[in-house]
């Protein structure tokens, strides 16, 4: 085949450090835009995008040439640099380590985005942690949802240091 075809739309959902509330209405408007501004400037297109207080939810169409996990590190990189540089809020503003990142077809797209634009009315009758271990189970992927979001066994932030969290491996060594 001379030619290469591509449709690669990611829903892409990352946290503020410590699921804190960082993102006030005064700044979540033209943090987003950020947001879309650095995904477009890597040849990617902005589908939806929304957020609340302490994550942000996007559907993404990405060029093959880059990979999710560089793509998401440009964004939270480029973002919180720019919210700090600015002086957007009063503290230092950080993104979660993780993120979640789901592969969409062509013919939920439309479900995505409603659910998207969505988030405020979906998240006053579900939590952010139970929204993610849906995600997880539905997209058949380790229920190790604590890890994934950075959170100790009750469910909380967990506010140790990333080397000081225990690790479950497969062999059951810690």
């Amino acid at each position: 085949m001379a030619h290469n075809y591509a449709s690669l739309r990611y829903h892409l959902i990352f946290c503020t450090k410590s699921r804190l509330p960082m993102i006030t209405p005064a700044l979540k408007e033209d943090l987003l835009a950020y947001i879309c501004g650095i995904i477009v400037k890597r040849r990617g297109v902005v589908l939806e995008i929304n957020g609340l207080e302490d994550h942000v939810h996007v559907l993404a169409g990405l060029p093959p040439t880059i990979a999710v996990s560089e793509a998401l590190q440009k964004i939270k990189g480029g973002s919180s640099w720019w919210v700090n540089n600015h002086r957007r809020i009063d503290h230092h503003f950080q993104w979660q380590p993780g993120y979640g990142a789901f592969t969409v077809s062509e013919s939920l797209v439309p479900k995505v985005r409603k659910y998207i634009r969505d988030q405020e009315e979906h998240h006053r009758c579900q939590s952010f942690e139970t929204e993610m271990a849906a995600f997880v189970k539905r997209h058949g992927l380790s229920p190790e949802l604590s890890r994934l979001l950075g959170l100790n066994q009750r469910g909380e932030p967990d506010s140790r240091p990333v080397g000081r969290r225990s690790s479950s491996r497969r062999d059951g060594r810690r």
